[in-house]
């Protein structure tokens, strides 16, 4: 079956240079969702209203199209080819449109309500029956949404994976505003996240021998410590350090998620001699720590899609693999949020400080001022990662490692650490081990957590009673840790 309005509509697109196309006169965005018309509304309709980027006209056809490549008759290949010619134009499309596109899937192609209410109500008068799997079988397949079969569609084509994680990628912005769109990424989350399960990955060692284009991605996607140049890049990737990520073989040469390890004798307390630029090597034969110290996601459509977890065991089973000296294998992380979450809390986190500690901070601040309004504006104007020790250092360090320590303890109403570095390495079995004053002296460093970082040990013995724990609402820590936490 042809499209010919589809196919005129790709060749007009080639016709025309791609800068008229977004040159070409939208309605301004939707101010006011509640006056904003339903597809279902707009697909009835004659005359399009002054924020709709599509006439109704044009959204029929464009449903027609979509409803075209998952035509029940046709194959798979000839239902991959239609879902490349759509791309082609929703690739060309501006912003607006798109959303509209975005709001067709969601809308309009979600479960027929009816026959899953009859498949359910079949089931239940099943029950009991030697027909009772065929019929949860049926009625599970009644809940499937049309939507997925066309997503399935456009992961036919070469390059349709990347299509689909670049398009929630895309759409994540928009999630806020409009709730409605929240079907089609959950469905697009579900399915990527079958495409892209661990069994399809490969775990490859990047190294300075990888393709230029390779080891320039490193550049464009390390995330949590910029990498400032090649020779930067270079130094990451010695003999003493080791780089690893996951490749899918539909996305050639582009790692979903890498990891960056530093191999030492001891566990790091700075990450400063861990990305120095002047360091000396190590030699990594002899090294009994694994320090895993920046893990970075390249794909924003891949957001929720659970494989670090499964990126550092498999590193574990390579690193203990080649370098059978190593015995501990630990982090050096980051607290992104930690600084934001201290100037939200209230003067009740200072009444559970230890009196003796609040005498103190009165003597050395004296000031008019609340006790936390002082503390922050003493820590937000010292230069604390260059500062020498001193009476007023001392104290605002150890006020800090308490504070860090008991926000990385919390659990929010999920039953999760609040920060979210925390949140997955103690989602994957790791337990806090150390807190790290002065340890990211880096402008970034500051302006998340003024500088302090902590180490995640990963005790490949106690990886899975700490998980239970975590569900359990007990955070895994050292004692040191412990202690710092509490009142």
């Amino acid at each position: 079956m042809k499209i010919p309005w589809l196919a005129s509509a790709i060749a007009k697109f080639s016709q025309q240079p791609i800068k008229t196309l977004l040159a070409e006169k939208q309605p301004a965005p939707t101010k006011s969702l509640s006056a904003r018309r339903s597809t279902s509304d707009r697909l009835a309709a004659s005359f399009k209203l002054q924020n709709e980027a599509m006439s109704p006209r044009l959204l029929r056809r464009s449903l027609q199209a979509m409803q075209a490549v998952i035509e029940p008759s046709i194959s798979e290949t000839e239902g991959g080819r239609r879902a490349e010619q759509l791309a082609a134009i929703y690739a060309s499309s501006t912003r607006e449109r798109k959303l509209d596109y975005w709001r067709l899937m969601s809308e309009q192609f979600g479960v027929d309500k009816t026959k899953a209410e009859l498949e359910r109500l079949r089931f239940e008068a099943a029950l009991g029956t030697t027909d009772e799997l065929a019929a949860e079988v049926r009625y599970r397949r009644a809940t499937v949404s049309p939507r997925r079969r066309l997503l399935q569609r456009f992961a036919n084509f070469q390059k349709g994976l990347q299509f689909l994680i670049e398009m929630r990628a895309e759409l994540q912005s928009s999630l806020k505003a409009d709730k409605q769109l929240t079907a089609l990424d959950l469905e697009l989350e579900y399915m990527l996240a079958t495409w892209c399960d661990v069994s399809f990955l490969e775990l490859q060692s990047i190294n300075w021998d990888s393709p230029a284009s390779l080891i320039e991605r490193l550049i464009k996607y390390e995330a949590v410590h910029d990498i400032r140049s090649w020779s930067d890049v270079k130094k990451r990737l010695e003999s003493d350090r080791r780089c690893y990520g996951f490749f899918h073989p539909r996305i050639p040469g582009v790692p979903l998620i890498f990891i960056e390890v530093a191999l030492m004798n001891s566990i790091p307390t700075s990450i400063i001699p861990v990305i120095d630029e002047e360091r000396l090597l190590e030699d990594q034969r002899n090294a009994s720590v694994a320090v895993f110290y920046s893990i970075s996601n390249t794909q924003a459509g891949l957001r929720g899609v659970p494989f670090g977890d499964s990126l550092i065991k498999r590193v574990v089973e390579e690193l203990r693999r080649d370098f059978p000296r190593l015995k501990t294998f630990v982090t050096l992380s980051p607290i992104p949020t930690y600084r934001t979450w201290l100037a939200k809390q209230t003067e009740e986190l200072w009444d559970a400080i230890d009196q003796k500690l609040l005498k103190r901070f009165d003597a050395t601040f004296k000031t008019h001022e609340s006790r936390k309004d002082s503390f922050i504006q003493r820590s937000d104007a010292l230069d604390i990662a260059s500062a020498t020790s001193s009476p007023e250092i001392d104290l605002l360090k150890e006020l800090h490692l308490r504070f860090a320590a008991r926000f990385l303890q919390q659990l929010d109403g999920d039953r999760e650490p609040r920060d979210p570095v925390a949140r997955f390495h103690l989602g994957n079995g790791a337990r806090i081990e150390q807190l790290n004053w002065q340890a990211d002296p880096s402008p970034k460093g500051m302006k998340q957590s003024y500088g302090i970082m902590v180490n995640y040990l990963y005790d490949l013995k106690k990886i899975d009673r700490a998980r239970a724990g975590l569900a359990a609402g007990k955070v895994a820590m050292s004692a040191e840790i412990e202690h710092l936490g509490k009142d």
